[in-house]
């Protein structure tokens, strides 16, 4: 059957097929950015509008991607296309200070509970990279604790335990000395990551952590995050969450506000950027002043941010999302969290309904879906996604018959936007549980 699908694919996308044979000649591997490939080859985007994408040979996808689930309100939203437009007619880049970001570090202030103070930068790797340098020369010490398979950008510093097993080198042209100052603590597991946390606790920086792993979508279980944040508070070490992808997703605050945890460092990104690259660590005052250009002395930290940090198009477009996010909370978040809620439940019923084994797990408006290869096994965190669940059937089988149906998914599943309309949901919902069927017939 997989063939079948396959040669389908091929049927349907061959100008894609004829764009990914020229990449190839030119880039390594034909991408840019490693998640963007799947095999055969991706499909190549020409537009995209609210929930939809188009590809160059003329098929619609119901998207949910949504752009490294940054388009909260969908692709090319209205509101923030005018104010691109507006902001272009008086320039593109002026490399100089400027208002727009004043007033956007305004806005993170007043709703990210953990910020007092803002440095921006151009994308969510560069934020943790920032992040772990500002947490080492504050409290003095090197050792950061990462989370077993969590994943926060390819900065040397974060490129370690990011695929099991966790024990070898993520990727060749590391220093030896990466893994010495980096180490993984287990997702969900308090016991175990205290455990680690106090066998470092000498020389331990940071715990820096996902509250929803986008490796998998397993939320923090209740007492684990509270754990860590008040170890943490005893061994001199700082918090850092990583809210490249929940931050202004799971609520106007993030995580921390859903979740009732401040860290002390906090990274954002994608949502915050209105659609344009950014980044941006966030926290406590007395840590970020430590980045001040004006008080350089023994501890001062480089953060320096990129020719294109804080420029007027990323910085106007994030103060208009984040003023909109801001405004219409009260029905946004609801909203998301009752569809994600739906759409998790119908999708593993479905599945299940048809005697294939599944699991749909998630929090707000992000969810993937799994295949364990037990029933009974537990999928409590990102290890035990990698380890205990059918990797290649979830994104290449599942991926491809999803897209035979008219719907582009991500680990299985990805993140809903408020452009995905009750009809768009229920059309998603129909395409898994076509896709059950033909699971069940294998």
């Amino acid at each position: 059957m997989k063939d079948a699908v396959l040669k389908d694919y091929r049927t349907r996308t061959p100008e894609s097929e004829k764009l990914f044979e020229r990449a190839k000649k030119v880039m390594a591997g034909g991408v840019c950015h490693n998640i963007r490939y799947f095999p055969p080859y991706p499909f190549y985007i020409k537009e995209a509008r609210g929930s939809k994408v188009w590809d160059v040979d003329g098929n619609e996808y119901i998207d949910l991607w949504m752009a490294h689930y940054e388009a909260i309100l969908g692709h090319s939203p209205e509101i923030i296309v005018n104010e691109v437009s507006r902001i272009l007619s008086k320039g593109m880049h002026w490399g100089l200070v400027n208002e727009y970001q004043v007033e956007l570090a305004e806005l993170i202030c007043q709703v990210v509970p953990s910020a007092e103070k803002v440095r921006f930068c151009c994308s969510g790797t560069e934020a943790t990279m920032y992040a772990v340098r500002l947490a080492r020369a504050f409290t003095g010490k090197s050792v950061i604790l990462k989370v077993e398979g969590g994943w926060h950008g390819a900065n040397t510093d974060l490129s370690v335990a990011i695929h099991s097993p966790y024990e070898e080198k993520e990727s060749a042209g590391l220093l030896p000395e990466v893994s010495q100052y980096t180490k993984s603590v287990p997702f969900n597991d308090v016991e175990g990551s205290l455990r680690i946390m106090r066998q470092n606790a000498e020389n331990l920086a940071a715990v820096l952590i996902e509250p929803v792993p986008g490796q998998g979508y397993v939320p923090a279980e209740s007492g684990y995050l509270e754990a860590l944040r008040e170890e943490a508070r005893k061994l001199d070490a700082l918090l850092i969450f990583d809210e490249v992808i929940d931050g202004f997703r799971l609520s106007l605050g993030g995580a921390q506000e859903k979740y009732g945890i401040i860290p002390d460092l906090t990274t954002l990104g994608k949502i915050l950027g209105g659609g344009m690259p950014i980044g941006a660590v966030v926290g406590k005052k007395d840590i970020l002043d430590l980045s001040d250009p004006t008080r350089v002395n023994s501890k001062w930290v480089l953060a320096g941010g990129g020719t294109f940090s804080a420029n007027p198009l990323s910085m106007a477009s994030g103060i208009r999302m984040i003023t909109y996010l801001k405004e219409n909370a009260d029905i946004i978040y609801p909203e998301l969290d009752r569809n994600g809620e739906r759409i998790r439940r119908e999708i593993e019923k479905a599945f299940n309904d048809n005697g294939v084994l599944a699991r749909c797990i998630g929090d707000g408006s992000l969810f993937g879906l799994h295949f364990p290869f037990k029933e009974e096994a537990e999928l409590r965190s990102p290890k035990d996604i990698e380890e205990l669940t059918d990797l290649e059937r979830r994104d290449e089988d599942l991926k491809l018959r999803m897209l035979r149906h008219g719907v582009h998914v991500w680990k299985g599943g990805g993140a809903l936007s408020t452009a995905h309309s009750d009809k768009d949901i229920q059309s998603i919902i129909e395409a898994y549980r076509k896709v059950a069927r033909e699971m069940a017939k294998e």
